[in-house]
């Protein structure tokens, strides 16, 4: 049973628009197996999970199941051919029983209505196949986080899924809620299921997992092969490669010395966040790297005011800060944003560009009663624009008619014109082209050339390791490491990823303090 193939994907490839995020993958899953996917952040994993349960339709290559070429149109379709997908982010219904939950892609029913009674035999039977002993009638509101993903199981397994893709399964377990779960996994696989186990985490993958595929840059360099035969170090030259070596800058020399302009002392936040510390001087760059729920954006958010700071202190140029708005952040302690979200929080679609770049100086240009003169909105407008080389029809132009890298080069424009004295920039270049996110480093490095502080979030290595003078590596909301950038990508990424995976070197020192 165990070489019997399943699914089987060969050349997949999936394109955006100015981006091949799958190019040639391969991937044969097989029965009774745990199948680790592994790649850094943007190698594809998300893309290609997405093509397998249906949510995107490849642009090339070929899927059979159990021999048979196949088209998954949509997750039903994905569903009712044997493959389910626990997602990192839970979906049930809160409101709903466990019961209920479990049987909602197909509930049982009776003269053309849902049969509640019926479905708690079966929710009943699927839990106890993976050894839960929770009540079918409980509301799924009233479960721990561990037990809601154990529901997620469930579900599969009323739907008789033969592929279970399991995204990140363990990032908000604790270790022996983990263990449980993997005791659910050896479960499925003793019953022929393949489960693929999506993770960061290596230890668990060389713990549970037979083969492996590995995604880099959209494409698979390593395809179903038996885990055996690679070792720790082996994977993670995989996942790191060579292809995205650190774009060469102009030297940029940082003060050390001089007074920081933004600290964070021991910060806790409502998050989760515990003893947070650190320093950003004037036109120095410094980098927040982790994995996706290290809690990176968050803690910018709470120094922002978006969350609760509930221990710890924030100080603005020496002085304690206390934020409860970005707009204080901005107007009181000229703390500019650049939001990850820039569809929805860094512009706004249907408004003209003079109109996005000056909303944030509106109060500084207006003039008596109010009124912001349209000639100096345009002025101030043309000015960033022509500085930070903004591609525009007209300032008339709506910003949802612009590219994503010009989008968010008007995002950053907002924040200029209002001569702030620290930047918090959140994943700058996601889903821009190689050119544009070429021409945003060297825009970024010159601010910090001119005395900008910046601090930086990117799930993108090669741009952290481009642009940061130090990064700091967080995971599970806790700052482990700091490690100063010597700017040799291979030097650099293995360094960062062994703090990440807990095998810190001499070169590494860990720490809850990167002060």
């Amino acid at each position: 049973m165990s070489s019997t193939v399943l699914l089987d994907c060969t050349e997949i490839v999936k394109v955006f628009p100015g981006i091949r995020a799958l190019d040639c993958v391969g991937l044969r899953l097989t029965a009774g197996s745990v199948h680790a996917l592994l790649g850094e952040n943007g190698a594809g994993k998300s893309t290609l999970i997405k093509v397998l349960t249906g949510v995107h339709t490849p642009d090339g290559g070929r899927l059979t199941w159990l021999g048979d070429e196949v088209h998954l149109r949509s997750p039903l379709e994905a569903a009712r051919t044997g493959i389910g997908v626990v997602h990192q982010e839970r979906n049930l219904i809160p409101a709903f029983s466990v019961a209920e939950n479990i049987t909602l892609q197909a509930p049982p029913a009776r003269r053309g209505l849902v049969d509640r009674d019926a479905m708690t035999a079966p929710a009943r039977a699927c839990l106890a196949e993976l050894g839960l002993d929770i009540d079918p009638h409980r509301p799924v509101r009233e479960l721990s986080v561990a037990q809601q993903q154990l529901v997620e199981i469930a579900k599969a397994l009323y739907t008789e899924s033969k592929v279970l893709l399991l995204d990140e399964p363990t990032a908000s377990l604790s270790p022996e809620e983990a263990e449980r779960l993997f005791e659910v996994v050896r479960r499925l696989k003793a019953r022929g299921t393949c489960v693929v186990f999506v993770s960061h985490k290596l230890e668990e993958v060389f713990a549970i997992c037979d083969t492996v595929t590995v995604l880099r840059d959209g494409k698979s360099v390593l395809e179903s092969s038996p885990l055996a035969d690679h070792s720790h170090d082996d994977v993670v030259s995989l996942m790191v490669g060579r292809a995205h070596a650190a774009t060469a800058m102009e030297p940029r020399p940082v003060d050390t010395t001089a007074a920081p302009v933004l600290s964070l002392d021991r910060l806790s936040t409502a998050d989760g966040h515990e003893n947070i510390s650190l320093d950003v001087r004037p036109g120095e760059i410094v980098g927040l790297y982790g994995l996706v729920g290290a809690g990176r954006s968050e803690l910018v958010k709470a120094v922002l005011g978006l969350d609760r700071v509930t221990g710890g202190e924030i100080r603005v140029h020496g002085r304690p800060a206390r934020i409860s708005s970005p707009r204080q952040a901005l107007h009181e302690y000229g703390i500019g944003y650049l939001t990850e979200n820039r569809k929805e929080e860094g512009v706004f679609l249907e408004q003209p560009i003079h109109r996005n770049i000056t909303v944030t100086v509106w109060r500084k240009l207006a003039k008596v009663l109010g009124f912001v003169s349209a000639r100096q909105e345009r002025d101030t407008a043309q000015d960033l624009v022509d500085r930070l080389g903004i591609r525009v029809s007209g300032l008339g132009q709506n910003a949802g008619e612009l590219s994503g890298g010009n989008q968010q080069k008007v995002s950053l424009a907002k924040w200029l014109a209002t001569d702030t004295r620290l930047l918090i920039v959140d994943e700058p270049t996601v889903g821009v082209d190689v050119r544009t996110k070429h021409a945003f480093h060297e825009l970024l490095w010159e601010l910090a050339r001119q005395g900008l502080p910046i601090l930086l979030i990117t799930s993108d290595l090669a741009e952290m390791i481009t642009l940061a003078d130090r990064v700091l590596v967080m995971a599970d909301h806790r700052i482990r490491g700091e490690v100063d950038n010597d700017r040799d990508y291979d030097r650099m990424s293995g360094r960062i990823i062994r703090v990440i995976h807990h095998r810190a070197s001499s070169a590494v020192t860990p720490r809850e303090s990167a002060r």
